[in-house]
């Protein structure tokens, strides 16, 4: 099912208050993609399963109010954004952990993770993504990894798609410099 078939689809099963099948449908077509964008930000698997379970519960809790005014697509990425953040945030101030040792830890997580299985150069990505500033990775990611464009971003971090291209150019001289060193 292709995204405009599947968007329609969701907004016709809202529009009929079909909820629970509209859901099931949300679950079924977004979840590996929802996953692997939250991953991207928090990096470790159990983590990522944990805030896409509380994106799912948000969207079950919010889907009748959802308006339809902006796309399924990014209406549920902005949820997983926003759910992958608060997480971090929470799972600092928990372990009152700076952002700098929070990264460190991760970094240092990444490669034992079983769940990791890319080569050396992967690993030095990642390595450099993570020194980036929280913001600036996250345009990162969904920039070179999802492919998302500039509009859709700024619906989904509700920042303008100038702000966006300013990050991503950023991101990119920082994460060449840091991979120039290896």
């Amino acid at each position: 099912m292709n995204s405009a078939v599947r968007e329609n689809t969701i907004e016709q099963l809202l529009s009929d208050n079909n909820y629970a099948k509209a859901f099931d449908i949300i679950v079924e077509q977004y979840k590996k993609r929802l996953y692997w964008h939250i991953r991207k930000i928090v990096l470790l698997h159990n983590d990522a399963d944990d805030v896409l379970q509380n994106t799912f519960v948000k969207v079950w809790r919010y889907l009748e109010g959802f308006n339809q005014n902006s796309k399924i697509y990014t209406w549920l990425f902005r949820i997983a954004t926003n759910e992958a953040i608060t997480f971090i945030n929470n799972k600092k101030k928990k372990e009152e952990e700076s952002f700098e040792n929070y990264e460190h830890y991760l970094s240092n997580t990444l490669e034992s993770d079983e769940y990791f299985d890319g080569d050396n150069a992967q690993l030095i990505l990642q390595k450099a993504i993570l020194t980036l500033p929280e913001k600036q990775r996250i345009v990162f990611n969904m920039k070179y990894f999802d492919e998302i464009k500039y509009e859709e971003m700024s619906e989904i971090l509700e920042t303008s798609a100038g702000a966006l291209k300013a990050s991503y150019h950023h991101a990119v001289k920082k994460i060449e410099k840091f991979v120039k060193q290896y």
